[in-house]
């Protein structure tokens, strides 16, 4: 008698652990680490870097990649869009680049005697954008619309991207000479900005063993394409659908609303900075296997959504204080929920 009671009880508490995610995330579990095993071929000690670029990719957004010459901006930009079965689209800024250079223009077709228009290089998937502070403020207002809407319109016209559509930008932090800073509205939309370091000394070793024993090979030789179009607007499916608290809501908007009134800021994050760390710590979730968002994955996306959003005031910038230091300590005031 005692069995028959014991057993039932047991195969309650079986079920009861036997936990499953109510979205499947196995497949894009599986795509996810076949992009980085592919791109860990060649990058060396850029796991982070190239975590924030998947993410992005999920996520739907916009990439701004920010380093010193020669730590692997381009080439890592480059390697990813060849991970994807998407097209590439690589501009070089220089001062003299006009919107249209970029765009595209009308052009009169003598045949026929009308203007037809001819698409620039942004009408590609992946578009990697070289030292995009070099190009003038015309220039670089004629991405506005492009990154927001996914769109251009010209001579009334409007011309509509096809998806998946990501723009990877590069900028070089120290060259002042011949330079523009990116206005505060084109910065905002950029899901993230990803600052890129100096390897250690251990990882600047396999570097050079992965020169070595490439033999003179192209980088992009190695990698293999892994994720088509419609297997990855598949996975951005998945990551709308992944389950976020209203509290965990309330604790975003906590975060970014502080950045608006903290002494220590000339300009705080908007609405959009909102939309982009929920956004992000979807996929920070999602990449990690579970359906659901934890204040962790929140806390994961601040300092990217953030950094390059907020503005500090003159008197802490010049004390050395930086933007991460500001948005640890407003992390650190808001009560996290459980």
């Amino acid at each position: 008698m005692d069995n028959e009671e014991i057993q039932p009880e047991g195969e309650i508490q079986n079920e009861e652990l036997n936990f499953s995610n109510r979205v499947p995330l196995e497949e894009l579990k599986l795509s996810v680490e076949k992009l980085k095993e592919q791109l860990a071929k060649v990058i060396v000690g850029q796991d982070e870097f190239v975590e924030l670029l998947i993410v992005g990719l999920l996520s739907n957004g916009h990439v701004l990649i920010e380093g010193v010459p020669g730590v692997a901006k381009t080439v890592t930009a480059k390697l990813f869009a060849k991970s994807l079965e998407t097209g590439f689209s690589r501009i070089q800024f220089t001062p003299d680049l006009m919107p249209s250079d970029v765009l595209g223009t009308s052009v009169l077709n003598m045949k026929t005697s009308e203007f037809e228009f001819k698409a620039g290089p942004v009408f590609s998937n992946l578009i990697l954008i070289d030292e995009i502070n070099r190009a003038p403020a015309k220039t670089q207002a004629a991405l506005f619309e492009v990154m927001e809407e996914r769109q251009i319109t010209i001579d009334g016209k409007k011309h509509t991207m096809e998806a998946p559509f990501m723009v990877l930008a590069t900028q070089n932090p120290i060259e002042q000479e011949g330079t523009y800073a990116l206005p505060e509205a084109q910065l905002d939309r950029f899901l993230f900005k990803i600052e890129v370091g100096y390897p250690s000394m251990e990882d600047e070793v396999k570097i050079l063993q992965s020169h070595h024993e490439r033999k003179g090979k192209l980088p992009e030789a190695n990698i293999e394409a892994v994720l088509n179009p419609e297997k990855l607007n598949e996975l951005k499916t998945q990551i709308h659908e992944i389950i976020i608290e209203e509290k965990l809501l309330n604790y975003i908007a906590q975060l970014v609303g502080k950045t608006r009134q903290h002494p220590h800021l000339y300009l705080g994050a908007s609405p959009r900075a909102s939309i982009a760390v929920m956004n992000a710590s979807k996929a920070f979730a999602a990449i990690n296997g579970r359906d659901f968002v934890i204040p962790e994955d929140i806390k994961r996306a601040l300092n990217p959504v953030l950094g390059h959003r907020i503005i500090l005031s003159p008197d802490r910038e010049m004390e050395g204080m930086t933007t991460r230091n500001v948005i640890e300590m407003i992390t650190q005031s808001v009560e996290i929920p459980r």
